[in-house]
């Protein structure tokens, strides 16, 4: 396991500072990491040269040598220049919050989706950071362009580069492949009627949880519930392939629940961006469930960080519910109303996905908040078209049917698209 030393830098960031440094030891944790130290100073603003002040450099160094540290990570987004300087100074690896979430990344990846996403973030990461990387090996000057008046250090960087860059352009074009396949997914889950609701949230809030509760108790094949449900751990960014699961709970409109990827502190752009078309499905979604860890001291916080998120992609816009999640945690004294669990409120509910304890209100409430687009009505529909019958069955709620002499007699409750469409069979 490696040792590692944090460095936080308060730039009268507050309480952003303090969170964020708490995580950044998660993080570490997070990636199999021993934290054995952690260092912090105040600035107004940054060094050029080592992000931090020239004394406080020193400091670092002698307790990276007294602690034995393999790795140094700074809770800041390091510039190649500070990169390649903290690291001729301090003598040990050097690595930035990015650079962290970036490997937790890699080793959590599993689909060959993630995995393609998680390469392009760290290759965009890479290329502009190579330089001082080969520090070892000699230069020499040349005149012309030509790479055999260079030096050894010059050569390998620009082959660095090179192969960088082609790998970086191959994998943008399997994850085009990748990113078309997955809207086309996307129209056929619109083109079937049925609803889509996404999680979203803050990592390790209890998304994968609630996902697997639903499951348990609405899912649609019984026999392979085991089979359907993710991951789920006490852990940041435990899981990062987007899942989408028919949920359909009895005398309720079924409805798609997708599972994206957890926000976090400073999250790295290059993440977001690479993680675009994952994402795709919070903006296609007709609800937004915000999954909250109301244990967490923090929550307010992580609720301010998932909605700036879900502004930069565009999907601040989509009606959204608020699941307090980890209710159970908090002590009567606390918070009375968490000892008569689940409480709802006008835009959302206190629970606990992993004690099951508010899932059929929370169907409630989703189901109110699709309500403005459905219909409740009767239809007698011709034994000629069974699959009317049938298409119904599956999207809507049907709360009577009866076989008559001239067709099938039903009381359904449907989107208003499948009221326009079967209207000739109203009654």
């Amino acid at each position: 396991m490696e040792r590692a030393l944090l460095v936080g830098v308060n730039l009268n960031d507050g309480e952003d500072y303090k969170l964020s440094l708490e995580e950044l030891e998660s993080l570490a944790q997070a990636c199999d990491m021993e934290v054995v130290g952690i260092i912090e100073q105040n600035l107004p603003e940054v060094h050029k040269a080592f992000y931090i002040g020239t004394g406080k450099v020193d400091e670092v160094k002698d307790e990276a040598e007294e602690q034995e540290a393999d790795i140094v990570i700074f809770d800041n987004s390091l510039s190649p220049m500070q990169l390649r300087n903290l690291q001729d100074k301090i003598g040990v690896p050097v690595m930035d919050r990015s650079t962290l979430i970036l490997d937790i990344f890699a080793k959590r990846a599993r689909s060959g989706e993630a995995k393609l996403q998680v390469e392009v973030a760290r290759l965009q990461y890479m290329l502009p950071r190579l330089v001082g990387l080969h520090a070892a090996l000699s230069r020499q000057g040349g005149a012309s362009g030509s790479m055999s008046n260079r030096g050894a250090g010059e050569k390998k960087l620009e082959l660095d580069r090179r192969v960088l860059e082609h790998r970086l352009a191959e994998c943008r074009r399997e994850l085009k492949e990748v990113s078309a396949q997955r809207r086309v997914q996307r129209k056929q889950r619109a083109n079937s009627g049925i609803p889509r609701v996404a999680l979203v949230g803050y990592t390790n809030a209890g998304k994968s949880t609630l996902l697997n509760a639903m499951l348990d108790l609405y899912g649609v094949d019984e026999v392979d519930i085991e089979e359907k449900k993710v991951m789920e751990k006490d852990m940041l960014f435990a899981t990062l392939d987007t899942t989408v699961r028919k949920i359909a709970p009895e005398n309720h409109h079924a409805f798609l629940l997708s599972d994206t990827v957890g926000f976090i502190h400073k999250l790295p752009h290059h993440l977001v961006e690479a993680f675009h078309s994952t994402l795709e499905e919070a903006k296609e979604a007709d609800i937004l469930l915000q999954v909250i860890d109301y244990s967490d001291e923090h929550y307010r916080e992580q609720i301010a960080v998932t909605e700036k998120t879900l502004k930069e992609l565009g999907a601040d816009g989509i009606p959204m519910l608020y699941v307090y999640n980890k209710a159970d945690k908090m002590t009567s004294d606390a918070d009375p109303d968490c000892s008569r669990l689940p409480v709802v409120t006008e835009n959302g509910i206190y629970l606990s996905a992993k004690e099951k304890i508010g899932m059929e209100e929370l169907i409630c409430l989703i189901e109110e908040k699709l309500s403005g687009g459905y219909k409740e009505c009767s239809m007698l529909i011709p034994y000629t078209d069974g699959r009317a019958v049938s298409y119904l069955n599956e999207n809507a709620v049907v709360y009577d049917t009866q076989y008559k002499e001239d067709g099938v007699l039903i009381k359904v409750n449907c989107k208003m698209e499948y009221y326009r469409y079967y209207d000739k069979y109203l009654i």
